[in-house]
């Protein structure tokens, strides 16, 4: 993996035909997701290639040459008026801690600012492994809504942050 710096970084909204063996890449290289977890990040890729905007699903790359380095995927919350989920975000494990994964934030909450969206939603574990995880989100000004106890498995409880944007 290019260990390119950050002013190398390209964001980009659009699929590229390698797209899905490149989420897979990320997401695995993560070490936090099962078969299962890694599969899903997959599909909604392979979900906004057949249905483009009607599959609700958006996508920020990060990009530095012809290698992807990270991405966010994130959607406007069914029945809810300016509500959007962001559903994955993730960062190749060998160029974590070095500001692509903010940059790609912010990136994501542009674009749902963009398109209407008010306040943003992220679930993420309450394992210990993932206390790096949750910081980061109060790093960026996200807050705990909510706290759902073994919503994953019994041990494992999923943590629900929220931003309201323009604030």
């Amino acid at each position: 993996m290019t260990s390119g710096s950050d002013s190398e970084i390209v964001f980009r909204t659009q699929l590229q035909p390698r797209d899905e063996e490149r989420v897979e890449r990320i997401v695995t290289s993560t070490k936090k997701f099962n078969d299962g977890e890694v599969a899903i990040a997959v599909e909604l890729v392979v979900e906004r290639r057949s249905k483009g905007d009607a599959s609700g699903y958006h996508f920020v790359f990060g990009d530095s040459g012809s290698e992807t380095l990270g991405y966010a995927c994130f959607g406007p919350i069914p029945a809810t008026q300016s509500s959007y989920d962001l559903y994955w975000i993730a960062v190749d494990a060998g160029l974590q801690r070095r500001g692509l994964g903010r940059r790609l934030i912010a990136e994501v909450e542009a674009s749902i600012a963009r398109l209407g969206g008010t306040r943003i939603y992220v679930d993420t574990s309450s394992r210990e492994d993932y206390a790096p995880t949750r910081a980061f989100y109060r790093g960026m000004g996200y807050i705990v809504e909510a706290e759902l106890e073994s919503f994953y498995a019994p041990g494992d409880g999923k943590v629900v942050f929220c931003k309201v944007l323009g604030n």
